[in-house]
């Protein structure tokens, strides 16, 4: 409103200027005198500036009459586009014009304006390649979605623009949580430019939760041979497809292949925790004990971990507490002061029922790294070694309420996972688990540890002799839930609970 008004007093402002400045000029003395073959002719000064603006005109028409001339002339000559170019010039600037204008707008975020832009911008050229980028971006800005997916299949029509078309229509499905689409569309772009990073990543993501792991290990190659990954992170990354690969037949029931793979996967990347621990397991029911043992030793030079531990003990199941112990130390030598280390030395000593010896082994981890584990251990020591009652429960009443330690934690989103996954359950990022403490505020409280069971039993019922921990034991004999509920029972009848 304000602008059409503007626009009507600005047109009232020239006019009024135009009619004083030419009753000026009528009312002024002087002219222009100009003879012509013996002819005079004497011009006023309104007589003069209309002859100057005529011969403006004249000289404009000339210029463009000639310039018709010219195309003409090339025309003849055999340029066959000759006249169209020279009618459509100003055609194409005004198109370019809306089409520069149709940019801006889309930088500046004004959706609606960017689409009349491009309409305008297609009216000209008459080159919906160019407009139809525009618009297909600006109604996604502006939240149609319907004509963004119109405009987007019109561009995959399009050779010229057919990527950028199934590109747009991948993230859309993306969008809108269709990922079975948008995983053939994935596919589909990835076929027209495979040098994509983008498109190889969003495959790659997309192969990884659908379980494709032999799809998504060639979507992984081809980042490799493309320069979009380090060949370091395309082993460590290759060992986890393979791995994941290894469990998925596995669980087809082709226990011979899935011990294969994994040994592969632990050869491409060795300090590939469950890597590790399932070649070892593989090795282990092929009767290669010493081939198992090298897999974990080298695994746990890098990072001691539990389950490396586990699938350790499993090479000799059925061996006495204390020669078990004296078989570990290939394992706990060579990294004598990790934290893992000296709760597996705890844990064995405490199977031996030497318990002095469990006590040093934990060290100052109960007051420096106070979390479930380390607390249940302690209060396996305090009843081992005759403590009371309260002093125990103390201990166990602290476990259950302390951190849960290392876990396996997302780098992106930091979310908890019972076990490692190839991709997070709750961001589907992949190859981003990580064996490490989680934040204090985001560790749930703990349902107990694998031997509090074993301790409240002991407790219950005195007349039953404690029974023997068997810590490295991969398949705990009580579920941590029903551990919580006796020992919540327990504190319930107990008068104190004195902090040990």
């Amino acid at each position: 409103m304000l602008w059409s008004l503007f626009k009507i007093v600005l047109f009232v402002v020239i006019v009024a200027a135009l009619t004083l400045g030419a009753g000026f000029l009528m009312e002024s003395n002087g002219g222009i005198q100009i003879t012509a073959g013996g002819t005079e002719f004497t011009l006023g000064p309104l007589q003069s500036v209309i002859a100057a603006l005529v011969a403006i005109l004249v000289v404009w028409l000339f210029l463009k009459l000639f310039a018709l001339l010219i195309a003409t002339l090339k025309f003849i000559n055999g340029d066959e586009t000759a006249i169209s170019r020279y009618f459509d010039r100003n055609r194409e600037r005004k198109g370019f014009q809306a089409l520069s204008e149709g940019l801006m707008a889309l930088a500046s975020g004004e959706g609606r304006l960017a689409m009349a832009k491009a309409s305008k911008a297609e009216k000209y050229l008459h080159k919906p390649e160019l407009t139809d980028l525009i618009t297909a971006q600006a109604a996604e800005m502006t939240g149609d979605r319907k004509k963004a997916e119109e405009v987007y299949k019109r561009l995959v029509q399009n050779e010229a623009t057919r990527f950028v078309g199934v590109r747009g229509l991948m993230k859309q499905k993306l969008d809108a949580g269709d990922t079975d689409t948008a995983l053939k569309l994935a596919e589909r772009a990835f076929a027209i430019k495979p040098k994509h990073e983008e498109v190889q990543d969003t495959l790659l993501r997309l192969q990884a939760k659908n379980a494709d792991w032999s799809g998504a290990r060639k979507t992984l190659n081809a980042k490799l041979k493309h320069g979009a990954l380090p060949r370091d992170v395309h082993k460590r990354r290759d060992a986890v497809l393979a791995l994941s690969e290894a469990k998925g037949i596995l669980d087809e029931g082709k226990t011979i292949e899935a011990q294969e793979a994994a040994i592969a996967a632990n050869k491409s990347s060795p300090d590939l925790i469950p890597a590790a621990a399932m070649a070892a397991r593989s090795h282990i029911a092929q009767g290669r004990s010493k081939y198992a043992v090298r897999i974990l030793k080298k695994a746990w030079q890098v990072q001691p971990h539990p389950d490396l531990a586990a699938a350790f003990a499993e090479i000799e199941p059925n061996e006495a507490p204390q020669a078990r112990l004296q078989r570990f130390k290939q394992m706990t030598a060579m990294r004598p002061e990790h934290r893992e280390t000296k709760l597996l030395l705890a844990e064995l000593n405490l199977a031996a029922e030497d318990f002095p010896e469990a006590r040093r082994s934990m060290g100052d981890l109960a007051e420096t790294q106070p979390d479930t584990r380390v607390l249940a251990i302690a209060a396996a020591i305090e009843r081992g070694e005759g403590a009371s009652d309260a002093v125990v429960r103390g201990w166990l009443a602290r476990a259950l309420t302390a951190p849960r330690g290392p876990q396996w934690v997302c780098d992106n989103c930091k979310t908890i996972h019972g076990e490692w996954t190839p991709v997070c359950n709750t961001c589907e990022s992949f190859d981003t688990l990580s064996w490490t403490t989680p934040p204090q505020s985001e560790t749930v409280l703990p349902a107990g540890a694998e031997m509090l069971p074993l301790i409240v039993g002991s407790i219950e019922d005195k007349s039953e002799p404690i029974e023997q921990a068997k810590v490295i034991d991969p398949e705990p004999s009580q579920s941590t839930d029903a551990a919580s509920s006796e020992v919540d029972a327990d504190e319930a009848t107990a008068t104190s609970a004195p902090e040990p």
